[in-house]
């Protein structure tokens, strides 16, 4: 039952060979690139949810911070593409393992953070003692502080992946009981698959909102260091 439980967070390998470089590569297939005067529906979406998010996520920003808008867009867009391949049925998703969230998220934790020490030196070493604090209390608070700025790329990628996680638990073992109940009670199943129907709907919607709370923090990260 584990084995088969957590078969599907096992990354795919052909003979030995892992095939997570070509899973991670083929979000970049669903978004084609222009090759007419006048962009098809699927373009003219795209186009318009890109602008989209590129109007909410980086307004805050100075000038310094809007030269990210582009990373920070196909960031958005593989993290929603990859967590919504991965629902498909005998998928893998590659957003459920820790390592590679953690490769996202040091990278470009350490650009802002090396942004903020580079640009503004002064407001970056302020963050870690707040203005008026006591005497004694100033070792504890750097300490604090310091623990808290190391923390924030560790927790984006344990918010991602537990959420990812969690989600495609709960699909598995809800619709293994539905199947299961189905030579039991069959009341009892048809139940099961609607509450299995509605848990991937909010899958969908967790996959997208995951993606841009990601995205956003990444932002707002960005957004203290310019």
């Amino acid at each position: 039952m584990n084995e088969n439980l957590f078969a599907p967070f096992i990354c795919p390998s052909i003979m030995g060979v892992s095939t997570l470089p070509i899973i991670i590569l083929f979000p970049c297939l669903i978004f084609s690139t222009p090759k007419r005067w006048l962009p098809n529906r699927m373009q003219i979406l795209q186009i318009w949810l890109i602008r989209l998010i590129t109007k909410q996520m980086m307004s805050m920003h100075n000038k310094l911070g809007r030269t990210w808008t582009l990373m920070l867009i196909s960031l958005i867009l593989f993290i929603a593409t990859t967590n919504l391949l991965g629902l498909l049925p005998y998928s893998f998703t590659p957003t459920t393992q820790l390592s590679m969230n953690l490769g996202m998220a040091i990278p470009l934790w350490m650009g802002t953070v090396v942004m903020g020490f580079r640009n503004k030196p002064k407001a970056a070493l302020a963050h870690f003692l707040p203005q008026g604090t006591p005497t004694p209390l100033i070792p504890m608070l750097i300490i604090i502080e310091t623990i808290s700025l190391i923390i924030q790329p560790i927790a984006l990628a344990v918010r991602l992946t537990a959420n990812i996680t969690a989600g495609h638990l709960l699909i598995h073992l809800i619709g293994s009981a539905a199947l299961a109940l189905t030579s039991i009670n069959l009341a009892l199943s048809s139940i099961t698959f609607i509450i299995l129907f509605l848990l991937t709907i909010l899958e969908f919607a967790v996959a997208l909102i995951q993606a841009y709370v990601f995205t956003l923090l990444v932002s707002l990260y960005l957004h203290d260091n310019t």
